[in-house]
């Protein structure tokens, strides 16, 4: 099976895709792309799903740079190919042609970023905990310390889990409040005690109240689809012993 990558019209020319489990080497729980290092997949396979992503991105796979993600706002530059021991964060920003930026998720927000005029380009990992301390924000400030126009950015969040199949519970709803009252318009009754909340649109309103140009969500759901993209929920709720990892990239 080969390769499936969703991509964007707001990041155009820039290489970039947000790719599927579709034509990996996985198996059992991990079917398909999984290019979870941190999982327990084996590394073999994982280096080769690795590999075709690399491939398909036209760089080497060691021009695949991405972070140790740790749901913070932190924020890495990449001057060229991260090597050693990957660096603790959640968003990378580069403006060196020929490196691969990528993130890692499984129902966060995968988020890209572009500067085309600039030639600056980020890449972030934007779950709940990282969208709330700010991650989001912090990848724009860094695009722009390597001379980006945040009114030039456009920025794509790529298939995440949709707030029907995002139930919380009220103190997860009292943590977005306590930040600002105005987040309780992203969250709707649940059962009970329970509500429903909407990680995308949360998203893009941060996105857009950082002034970034254009923004939007791909409107895909991981958790809906089961064929297509991994579900750390999904995983969790079937009581799977671990759960695959989908892969976004974005190149210069």
């Amino acid at each position: 099976m080969t390769l499936e990558i969703l991509t964007s019209d707001l990041l155009a020319p820039m290489h970039h895709g947000f790719f599927t489990r579709r034509g990996g080497a996985s198996s059992g729980v991990f079917h398909g792309l999984n290019c979870g290092v941190g999982s327990s997949d084996q590394t073999e396979i994982v280096e080769i799903n690795r590999k075709r992503v690399a491939e398909a991105m036209d760089v080497d796979i060691s021009h695949l740079a991405n972070v140790h993600q740790i749901h913070s706002a932190d924020v890495v530059t990449a001057t060229g190919p991260i090597t050693g021991t990957r660096p603790r964060a959640d968003a990378i920003v580069t403006a060196t042609p020929g490196v691969a930026l990528a993130i890692l998720t499984a129902d966060c927000q995968p988020v890209l970023f572009a500067d085309s005029e600039a030639g600056v380009i980020g890449a972030a990992h934007a779950g709940w905990r990282g969208a709330l301390e700010g991650v989001l924000e912090s990848t724009v400030e860094a695009m722009e310390a390597l001379g980006a126009t945040r009114e030039n950015i456009c920025a794509t969040i790529g298939p995440s889990i949709s707030q029907s199949a995002y139930e919380v519970g009220p103190e997860f709803l009292d943590a977005f409040v306590a930040s600002t009252p105005d987040n309780n318009r992203f969250f709707t009754a649940g059962e009970g005690d329970r509500m429903m909340f909407d990680l995308p649109a949360y998203g893009l309103h941060r996105l857009r109240t950082a002034g970034v140009g254009e923004a939007e969500w791909t409107r895909h759901c991981t958790y809906s689809d089961a064929d297509r993209f991994y579900s750390f929920r999904r995983a969790t709720h079937a009581k799977e012993a671990d759960y695959g990892r989908l892969i976004s990239c974005i190149r210069l």
